[in-house]
């Protein structure tokens, strides 16, 4: 919850799809845009943008898009005009670079020597200073701010050695991928395909589905007869409501092409110099969905195996244990099977308020706190309660639930917290706020429970098998001259200039080390794997 109200948020959902068979298709595709985008209306609130294609030769492109909310921003009228698409790509916008207005709306559509292409893109580039140049010497003019504009005038852009008939897509994305290394996921639609690209080293989800009949959608009998269509998203949250059938991630660094014949690896672009998989941590702590599967694993578990975690690394004496909703619930109830202890709900959220992280301004985040919690005051009134969260940030936001909670008639309040001490500013596509500003950076850290609020028994920022997960899954690296976080050591140019340097230390044992999934790492025990100093910034030792 902390993350909402700090402002913390994530650029963007993609989505897309292809119907199968013959085509003029009997398939609602844009009705399976807009529900595709309604499911992912967490990643973005902002604006929304849908591109249809009949896929046609040459193609007839049908476009809108709309500011807020999906369902707002796509009335009955807007969708008749996109009703006869065989294919289309749509998206819904967080802005973490660029101003919100419809201007910056995705998907961006182009002409290039070969003819109209639509691209929809999850992410932010860690080198869009340097690439902006670039592009404007070739002498493309660019009417945003945002990359994804770029990326589209990037891949308009001819390879050196593509022929002047047909245009090598899979040399384009190359070309893309070999600028830019990081951080996206994106959906390319040209003429009767849709492109799947993700970066090479993983940093943002994209996955597929197979839409089948309702009757075949529960069980295990659907087959390639089956498909009535594919579906690509950010997330594969969005599968059920649309009666699409998980099928597998897009792998970090391949390029798959999706057309109505089914879909196909055309190219794995490898990371530079072996570096392993870096994908985001914040999309397990908080940004996706639970019901969501990464990985091969549910998001929902892992956030309960964390919550596990934190009972045996941080233990307490009380009568019942409870959430800040909605993110922290599994880690909560996972604290609470681990400890024995009762899960009890003492929050009562007010669901209409909206996610206040989205909104991009302070003053409308700060309301939005304001407004979002009620009190079950029967629940825990004269007991001990341990309040589970998935975060603290600038430590603004816990302090008054505290207070609100112990007003009500709370004996004790404890905290644990189940991701590790936030300490630096990302450059990934997630609007943290400054190194300055975030509570684990402060003095007041040391004595973090004095610092929320007395009278309170004890605030436990715990890594909770988070720490490894951030080490070892993530690749995390801190530059230690500069002190910037480098998420999956990209190489990016920084703000200020320069490159990342060494590794923190221990990190070359994590390097040699192929990991591709939580469940590869034992994070039931806290002992053994990973030791470091919790409030320290430099890691001390890495074990095997």
């Amino acid at each position: 919850m902390e993350f909402e109200a700090s402002g913390i948020g994530e650029e963007c959902g993609v989505f897309g799809c292809v119907a199968a068979g013959e085509w003029p298709t009997q398939l609602e595709v844009a009705q399976v845009l807009t529900l595709g985008l309604v499911a992912l209306q967490h990643r973005g609130q902002e604006s929304a943008g849908i591109v249809t294609s009949d896929g046609g030769n040459p193609p007839t492109y049908m476009s809108h898009k709309g500011m807020g909310l999906v369902n707002s921003a796509f009335p009955p009228e807007a969708l008749l005009k996109l009703r006869h698409g065989n294919l289309g790509i749509c998206h819904t916008r967080y802005s973490t670079t660029g101003i919100s207005e419809l201007l910056n709306c995705q998907p961006f559509v182009v002409d290039t020597l070969h003819g109209r292409i639509a691209v929809a893109h999850n992410g932010e580039l860690v080198n869009s200073r340097a690439l902006r140049t670039k592009v404007m010497r070739h002498g493309v003019g660019l009417s945003t701010c945002s990359d994804s504009e770029l990326i589209t005038q990037l891949l308009a852009l001819t390879p050196p050695m593509e022929g002047l008939d047909s245009p090598d897509w899979v040399a384009r994305i190359k070309n893309l991928m070999t600028e830019t290394p990081t951080s996206y996921s994106l959906l390319i639609m040209f003429k009767d395909v849709i492109y799947a690209v993700r970066d090479p080293y993983g940093n943002r989800p994209l996955c597929i589905g197979q839409l089948v009949p309702v009757s075949k959608l529960h069980g295990s009998g659907a087959g390639e007869e089956d498909t009535e269509g594919w579906v690509v998203s950010s997330e594969s949250c969005s599968f059920q409501s649309i009666g699409a059938k998980y099928y597998r991630e897009v792998l970090p660094g391949e390029i798959v092409r999706i057309s109505k014949r089914g879909i196909e690896t055309l190219n794995v672009v490898p990371r530079p110099e072996g570096d392993p998989p870096a994908f985001c941590i914040f999309e397990y702590v908080y940004f996706a969905r639970p019901d969501s599967i990464f990985e091969g694993q549910m998001v929902y578990t892992v956030r309960q195996r964390c919550g596990r975690q934190l009972a045996i690394e941080a233990p307490t004496d009380v009568d019942l244990v409870s959430t800040v909703p909605e993110s922290a619930t599994p880690a909560a109830l996972g604290y609470a099977q681990q400890s024995g202890l009762p899960y009890t709900e003492v929050l009562c959220k007010n669901r209409y308020v909206g996610r206040t992280f989205i909104q991009p301004n302070t003053r409308l985040r700060q309301l939005g706190v304001a407004k979002k919690f009620g009190v079950l005051t029967d629940n825990f009134a004269g007991k001990r309660v341990v309040l589970v969260d998935d975060s603290i940030v600038r430590g603004n936001t816990i302090s008054p639930i505290i207070k609100l909670l112990r007003e009500a008639g709370a004996k004790e309040v404890h905290i644990r917290v189940a991701s590790p001490p936030i300490r630096f500013p990302c450059y990934m596509g997630i609007n943290i706020p400054t190194k300055e500003e975030l509570i684990a950076n402060k003095p007041q850290f040391k004595d973090i429970a004095g610092y929320l609020g007395k009278p309170l028994c004890s605030v436990s920022q715990q890594h909770c098998g988070l720490q490894r997960i951030l080490l070892l899954l993530l690749w995390v690296c801190r530059c230690r001259q500069c002190g910037v976080l480098d998420c999956g050591g990209a190489g990016y140019s920084r703000p200020g200039g320069g490159r990342r340097h060494a590794e923190p230390d221990g990190l070359q044992k994590i390097q040699s080390r192929p990991l591709h999934r939580l469940s590869d790492w034992e994070i039931s025990s806290g002992a053994g794997v990973v030791a470091a100093v919790r409030t320290s910034q430099q890691i001390q030792s890495v074990q095997n």
